[in-house]
């Protein structure tokens, strides 16, 4: 299409922005140095007067009972995690457990650094709502000291003009009960050991003995009765249970309590693999062949060298799962489950290469095997590299597909294409210029030039992008679903 001919769909950006609140602190485990300042640590509380140690306790809670719900619980979870370096035959009053658990004790600001990549879904609850409202839930990667990425969300509903009614953001925010012990398939961990090139002896003799369900304690107790009586050599037996392990501990279960407030919950880095970050979630809404909800969300684990490609799994945003994905597929950045199965599959967008949207399929929402290339960087705002802004959006003339492109300068810009609805591998239309580049404000943050999507959705006959600014903060913008079709150039 000539560029004279262009059509460029009206982008009305809204007012509405989401900052970083670097008052609101989660608390997090902390051990100062080596183990053997831990038991220095916990000597100089024990050496302390029992007056001394009331009064600095009462001060502590003075300054940080009031920033957290259960600051007392905290100190004594944290002392439990280190109770076995108290000295033998050492009786502690209630005062001095807490004061030591308050010294391996940290708040971490969560959203200190930035508040940004967003994506957008509708809220399990949409009762009591105005007519053509919509309530929602989003989620955002907050990032605080030292660049570690975590998962926050706000709530609030859009009206029928799409004006954003935000609720209330708590003072508070909470990590969840972490349970590490869920239940794994034998033939799905053994797969994931193959294709990680690890299987051997070691893998087949603890495995055989597993039953074809096992929870983490069983696997932890073979572990532990080879080690005590080793069979092969101890050194490719360590080797094996470390990797055992490390696969065990990227699955696990989270709660969060019913009763607090979405904005309360961040899912904050607890497996290895995600230790430096959680980066990127792309949630949607998902309809199972039954007709039930399931929310999913792939994510980045980042542990400072390597990216790990994790799924979370939620019907509520209260009770989730992390689970590992598996194929010789699961690589790199950027992949994004379609709403529903298409013709019996799960299909994902995907960019394995770094450069091109690529599209597979699977029968198995857990195993992705091999990938096709769909679209390369054919416009000048795209050259460098492209690929997805969320999960595809189905409309009645086809799946609508929010991109990124990246050109020169590193510039970051929000495109679209349109997939067929019943062969997503083929594009059936496309914008030639981007539909958000980043202008005004929007350009400096902490990654400059830069706006980005995790995910939209479409409400009341429009596009609503939730969209970071430079990787610093937040905002929307909308556009009309038809015109937006009606402005894109088909394909021949």
């Amino acid at each position: 299409m000539d560029a004279t001919n262009y059509l460029k769909p009206k982008v009305k950006r809204k007012k509405n922005k989401i900052l970083g609140d670097t008052s609101r602190v989660i608390t997090r485990f902390h051990v100062p140095g080596d183990v053997s300042r831990i038991r220095k640590i916990i000597n100089r509380v024990i050496d302390m007067p029992d007056k001394d140690t009331e009064t600095l306790l009462e001060q502590i809670m003075g300054d940080f009972s009031e920033r957290h719900k259960d600051i007392k619980g905290v100190y004594d979870y944290h002392f439990h995690a280190i109770e076995g370096y108290v000295p033998r035959n050492t009786v502690l009053n209630q005062t001095k457990k807490e004061l030591i658990g308050a010294y391996f004790t940290m708040e971490y600001s969560v959203e200190s650094a930035a508040l940004f990549n967003p994506s957008i879904v509708p809220h399990p609850d949409q009762n009591y709502l105005e007519k053509d409202s919509l309530r929602f839930i989003m989620s955002l990667r907050a990032t605080g000291e030292g660049h570690i990425s975590s998962i926050v969300f706000r709530s609030g509903s859009l009206d029928q003009n799409n004006t954003f009614l935000f609720d209330p953001v708590s003072d508070y925010v909470e990590t969840p009960d972490v349970h590490v012990n869920p239940i794994y398939n034998r033939h799905l961990f053994l797969l994931k050991l193959n294709e990680m090139e690890v299987c051997n002896e070691v893998t087949t003799h603890l495995l055989n003995q597993l039953p074809e369900d096992f929870a983490y304690n069983d696997l932890k107790d073979k572990i532990t009765a080879l080690q005590s009586q080793p069979v092969f050599s101890e050194v490719q037996q360590n080797e094996t249970f470390e990797i055992m392990y490390w696969l065990a501990n990227s699955n696990y279960e989270m709660n969060f309590r019913p009763d607090h407030r979405v904005s309360e919950r961040v899912i904050f880095p607890v497996s290895e693999n995600e230790s430096r970050g959680i980066e990127d979630a792309r949630f949607v809404q998902f309809f199972n062949d039954n007709g039930e909800i399931t929310y999913y969300a792939t994510y980045t684990a980042y542990n400072g060298l390597k990216i790990l490609p994790q799924l979370i799994e939620t019907t509520d945003f209260i009770k989730f799962r992390i689970i590992t994905l598996n194929g010789e597929a699961v690589q790199n950045k950027g992949m994004t489950l379609f709403p529903r199965k298409i013709d019996g599959n799960h299909v994902m967008l995907s960019r394995q290469d770094g450069e091109n949207n690529r599209i597979m399929f699977s029968d198995n929402i857990h195993f992705w095997q091999k990938s096709k290339i769909i679209q390369e960087p054919t416009h000048p705002w795209e050259f460098i590299q492209i690929g997805n802004c969320g999960s595809p959006l189905e409309t009645g003339d086809g799946w609508i597909v929010l991109t990124h492109g990246v050109g020169p300068m590193r510039q970051y810009c929000i495109g679209a294409i349109l997939l067929d609805l019943e062969n997503p591998e083929k594009i059936i239309a496309r914008l030639d210029k981007p539909l958000l580049i980043p202008h005004g404000e929007e350009r400096d943050g902490y990654v400059p030039n830069v706006v980005y999507s995790c995910g939209a959705l479409i409400h009341n006959d429009e596009l609503v992008i939730p969209y970071a600014m430079s990787d610093i903060m937040s905002g929307f913008a909308t556009v009309s679903v038809p015109e937006l079709i009606n402005c894109m150039h088909k394909s021949v």
